[in-house]
């Protein structure tokens, strides 16, 4: 099997991806591995320097890489700093590409910034200019059902997936986008996400619309 590293989200367990997991191998025999930060004690260097460890442990000459939320931001800073990696693609799932209105909001709230820990003060709370130049091909899938906090926070008069706006996952130099009708977190127990990502690791390319 093609191994998938899979990094999660801002206050989020990894265990979370198990749906996922349990999908990409059975339709497309792709084994899910969860690799596992701490946001609010760890620096944005010493999250990809561990990350360039557990991929080596690998020892495959493919290796996938997924990322949900702020995960898609760490698999982005981690091929910058190590671009000698395997081949293979990568997808972002809800990830904030180009800016996060509802963690910037956040971050107001100084109990909520100091939980929110210094990687994603540097990544999500000020707008910033990314653009995706990895060898890899890179997918993104945004959701559509505002169901969340972030709602509540940013105040979107756009469509959104209760976190993070459809326009802030949209990273220039992408090779394909799609908006799906799932929330922030609903996302990762979606079959039709499932699939979509499995589709992209594979073929290179989401479902045709």
């Amino acid at each position: 099997m093609t191994h998938v590293i899979y990094v999660h989200g801002l206050w989020m367990p990894g265990d979370e991806s198990l749906i996922l997991r349990h999908r990409l191998g059975q339709e497309f025999d792709l084994a899910l591995h969860s690799f596992r930060y701490s946001a609010a004690y760890s620096t944005m260097s010493s999250i990809t320097a561990r990350l360039d460890e557990y991929v080596r442990e690998k020892q495959s000459s493919e290796v996938h890489l997924v990322g949900h939320s702020l995960g898609g931001l760490i698999i982005h800073r981690f091929l910058e700093r190590f671009p000698d990696q395997p081949s293979g693609r990568a997808v972002f799932l809800g990830t904030p590409c180009v800016a996060s209105k509802a963690a910037q909001q956040a971050g107001r709230f100084t109990p909520v910034a100091h939980f929110m820990g210094q990687s994603v003060a540097e990544e999500l709370l000020q707008p910033r200019a990314r653009r995706w130049t990895h060898d890899r091909a890179l997918g993104i899938i945004a959701g559509t059902q505002p169901i969340g906090v972030g709602q509540l926070l940013a105040n979107f008069d756009e469509d959104n997936d209760g976190t993070v706006a459809v326009s802030e996952t949209r990273m220039p130099g992408m090779s394909d986008h799609i908006a799906l009708p799932v929330s922030h977190l609903g996302m990762l127990m979606s079959a039709r996400v499932a699939h979509e990502t499995g589709l992209f690791l594979t073929e290179g390319r989401f479902s045709p619309r």
